[in-house]
């Protein structure tokens, strides 16, 4: 827990020094998803299933559990789409393709996200979860060292990756609001 607690610090307040010692790790998908992702996506999940069950009241208590559960699944969905995406893209802005790096970028970069979650446990204050957008720097800033893109490139870079990843997020929230329909 204290080398989760010591990257996210390392991420968040020193990325520029942070993601060449990232680039420098050996890569290991299954602990980036079981010791990073595992524990930093619980964070919306429960929150948003206890701001919006349990504090808002605006959700049931097993429409809430059912879209924590799905919604937390779904992450490390979109986790590995957004690097495939990334890995996919690299040609095009003159990087290298790399999975694994694109992997690393992809994770660490929503670590803003995930932690902004905690907002979600006072729906008042939900609208904070906004702060989660710095994920964006950190991806443009992660781009050069981690995927080879040259500084002038990394801006178009990033915005492509992240149009991508929002037409992805619209479709998989199409997807979930078609499941819940379909239970509810």
């Amino acid at each position: 827990m204290e080398k989760l607690v010591e990257r996210v610090k390392a991420i968040l307040l020193t990325p520029e020094t942070e993601w060449p010692v990232i680039a420098r790790e050996p890569d290991d998908a299954g602990a980036l998803f079981t010791r990073y992702v595992a524990i930093l996506a619980l964070i919306p999940a429960l929150a948003g299933f206890i701001g919006g069950s349990l504090i808002g009241g605006y959700r049931g208590i097993l429409p809430g559990i059912t879209s924590a559960v799905i919604g937390y699944l779904l992450t490390f969905v979109t986790v590995f789409l957004v690097a495939l995406i990334i890995d996919m893209l690299a040609p095009t802005f003159g990087a290298q393709k790399n999975f694994a790096n694109a992997l690393k970028l992809a994770v660490y970069s929503y670590t803003p996200a995930w932690l902004a979650g905690i907002f979600l446990l006072v729906p008042g204050l939900s609208f904070l979860t906004i702060i989660g957008l710095y994920g964006l720097y950190l991806l443009w800033l992660g781009l050069p060292p981690l995927m080879g893109a040259q500084r002038d490139k990394a801006l178009p870079y990033a915005g492509a990756v992240v149009v991508c990843a929002v037409v992805l997020a619209i479709l998989i929230g199409v997807v979930q609001v078609g499941l819940f329909a379909a239970t509810g």
